[in-house]
């Protein structure tokens, strides 16, 4: 039996913008993400009797192949032609579930990465993105990690320049979020806010961390249902007055992230929130898996 433990990083949507629907019945999106350091640990024992599962300790969690992480083991195995047949997968969660923060997606990418090294598959990062995207939008930026514009259905990416220096609180309120309703929100809205990729592409590369936060935004909190998009505000707001220079809500959330510069400050605003929530965290950006390659 061979194994390994990786680390599975959440993602934070700085902007998130749809750009029109496609003839596929998709919509095509354009997004700026980055990976943080709040993670999940996803330990792979290959050849562990048993077929091939998932366990994390949470009943609520599948551990067939409706698990990304999973889907992506059996993926992997049909693109390669390997012959394996045990694996176990043990996933220990901290990143919320069904949070807009990319858990379940990163969980699977850490499965790729972790059985191309196991099995010497030798698959280079953009063949483990392109398989990725087999499995979900949102895997293929977990394959990369780092700072990435991603486009198409997720599965487009460009790297980026990494952040400055910076902190994130996320806060989790204590309802879920629907994405299809989000989407076909979005479809029915006649006018559309709109987030400012291009200044916070340009902020990036200044390396100004003010302008990018103040540009940071996500269409759907335009179309939320208004008792959810209160609660979404006021944690925006909370997050604001305690300094940070930008908030916004990852994914199809409900995850409200917030930067900040100062650890002081982040930390602070976590207490603050910790009063009236229980998921809150704080986190700091990470580079990407794979510094350089670009899965364009």
């Amino acid at each position: 039996m061979s194994q390994t433990t990786l680390a599975a990083p959440a993602k934070l949507n700085l902007t998130l913008d749809i750009l029109g629907t496609r003839p596929d019945g998709y919509h095509e999106m354009e997004m700026v993400m980055q990976s943080v350091s709040l993670c999940d640990e996803v330990r792979l024992r290959l050849g562990f009797p048993g077929g091939i599962r998932a366990e994390s300790g949470l009943r609520y969690l599948p551990n067939d192949r409706s698990n990304l992480a999973v889907a992506a083991a059996l993926a992997f195995r049909r693109a390669t032609g390997q012959s394996w047949q045990d694996l176990r997968i043990s996933l220990t969660k901290r990143i919320p579930v069904c949070a807009g923060t990319a858990g379940g997606s990163s969980d699977a990418a850490a499965v790729l990465r972790g059985l191309n090294a196991l099995t010497g598959a030798g698959l280079s990062p953009r063949e483990l993105a392109r398989l990725g995207a087999e499995v979900g939008s949102d895997v293929p930026y977990c394959v990369l990690g780092g700072t990435a514009l991603a486009r198409g259905r997720g599965e487009l990416l460009t790297p980026l320049p990494d952040l400055p220096p910076c902190v994130f609180v996320l806060c989790k309120p204590r309802f879920s979020i629907s994405t299809p309703a989000l989407f076909r929100a979005w479809d029915k809205a006649k006018r559309h806010l709109r987030p400012d990729t291009q200044g916070v592409l340009a902020a990036l590369a200044a390396g100004d961390l003010a302008a990018l936060a103040q540009r940071m935004f996500n269409v759907f909190e335009a179309v939320l249902p208004p008792h959810q998009r209160r609660d979404i505000e006021g944690i925006k707001t909370t997050l604001l007055q305690a300094g940070a220079l930008g908030a916004a809500m990852s994914g199809s959330g409900p995850t409200v992230f917030g930067l900040f510069s100062r650890e002081e400050l982040a930390q602070a605003a976590v207490d603050r929130l910790r009063e009236d929530y229980s998921e809150v965290f704080l986190a700091h950006p990470l580079p990407a898996h794979a510094p350089g390659e670009g899965l364009v």
